[in-house]
């Protein structure tokens, strides 16, 4: 056989360049011409890595993204406005204080109005823009996308704010363990059911003059959380449901004493408007910082649901609404304490938790559904980035536990 002909069939029956290279130098090659999406789609993704690899392909990653976002959004915020599907956000922001050597915070504040016409709650929203000064940080007021009565949880809210936070990180140095989130009046009422299904992306929340509907406090277990509340605020009785949220959180936090860090106020004097005594929230909730791998957490679906909770995850049928899930972690060792209404579970895992030179130990219901050791992969880096824009929680690996032990007994 001739030497050009040996020289073919090596090539055809090489294999690819990311199995010859290093995993750092083929990651490197593939973003000249790929997304980070293409990178967690190709066979790179299943490339496992060592501890120092996984610190340097988190880097790349991140620079890559960045440089990603900033190539198609500079308009986007440069321009104030975003568009996700057939709604349009737009938002004014301010920024105060000088910039700290880990980055601004960010607090999005949500008007008032609902239910009203237009010109009511484009006013509200001019109002909110001047509502509250933090002493440092980027506040940002959003406009609401409907002038309906439940304009701030409507399901197209969660990705938006989403959005802004991942805009934010990059287009003015936004600390992202420092997202802090506030309401008055109907901006209130997203307090109460933003908060706890977007706490894995919060440090504290601020809650005034608002009415819960169906929320649940479960999720706050991980994030500072005030409420502000007028006395004589006697309409949907708002002031006696803010009394009882005010025993409800104490109780739970009882039950809970390292979590549901709250503070609920109820000013005597005041209805409806506290004439900003409730202003005394943002340096409140200043004092918080993210834990974005915290020891235990407590994941309740609402009507309007997400695929991940901290180091949590669901897909497919699996995520729905109504599915509680506690779950605690202390080394390498997991115990989902709680999984109502899920068949299955997805527990991610990265160097900040656990030792990848040891096995991982998942309980349930008392029985040891895994024992093994994980792998680190570019993958589930890539995945956990892009889904949310979050450079400071990205997973390494990922484990999908079966939850129907129970059946199989």
């Amino acid at each position: 056989m001739k030497p050009l002909s040996c020289l073919v069939l090596i090539l055809l029956f090489a294999d690819p360049i990311w199995a010859q290279d290093d995993p750092v130098s083929s990651l490197k090659n593939l973003l000249e011409t790929k997304t980070i999406e293409d990178v967690a789609k190709s066979e790179l993704s299943k490339t496992t890595l060592d501890k120092a690899q996984a610190a340097t392909v988190k880097s790349i990653l991140i620079a890559s993204h960045t440089k990603q976002i900033r190539a198609t959004r500079e308009d986007e915020w440069a321009n104030k406005s975003l568009e996700l599907g057939d709604k349009k956000m737009k938002f004014e922001f301010k920024t105060f204080g000088d910039k700290p050597t880990d980055g601004r915070s960010l607090f999005i504040s949500m008007h008032g109005g609902g239910g009203a016409p237009a010109r009511v709650n484009e006013q509200q929203w001019r109002n909110q823009i001047g509502l509250y000064e933090p002493q440092e940080g980027v506040y940002l007021a959003p406009r609401a996308p409907t002038d309906n009565w439940n304009l701030w949880h409507e399901s197209h809210i969660d990705p938006m704010f989403t959005r802004i936070i991942e805009n934010a990180i990059i287009f003015e140095e936004v600390n992202p363990n420092r997202i802090f989130l506030m309401g008055y009046s109907a901006g209130g009422d997203g307090v109460y059911q933003l908060a706890p299904r977007m706490a894995d992306q919060l440090a504290a929340a601020a809650m005034m003059a608002g009415h819960p509907n169906d929320a649940q406090p479960f999720g706050l277990r991980n994030i500072g959380f005030t409420l502000h509340m007028g006395g004589k605020d006697k309409a949907y009785k708002r002031n006696e449901i803010a009394a009882k949220w005010k025993t409800w959180l104490a109780e739970i936090q009882a039950a809970d004493p390292t979590g549901y860090q709250h503070e609920v106020v109820i000013h005597p004097e005041h209805g409806h408007w506290m004439k900003r005594d409730d202003a005394v929230a943002v340096d409140w909730m200043s004092k918080f910082t993210r834990d974005p791998f915290p020891k235990k957490v407590n994941w309740y679906q609402s009507g309007v649901t997400h695929d991940r909770f901290y180091w949590l995850a669901a897909e497919g049928e699996n995520v729905k609404g109504k599915t509680h899930v506690i779950a605690s972690r202390n080394g390498q060792n997991f115990v989902i304490e709680k999984a109502d209404g899920l068949s299955s579970l997805i527990l991610r895992v990265n160097d900040q938790m656990i030792d990848f030179n040891s096995p991982v130990i998942v309980k349930f219901n008392d029985i040891e559904i895994f024992n093994a050791k994980v792998n680190r992969t570019i993958g589930v880096m890539a995945q956990t980035l892009t889904g949310r824009g979050d450079p400071a929680s990205i997973y390494s690996d990922e484990i999908t536990l079966d939850l129907n032990v129970e059946l199989k007994k």
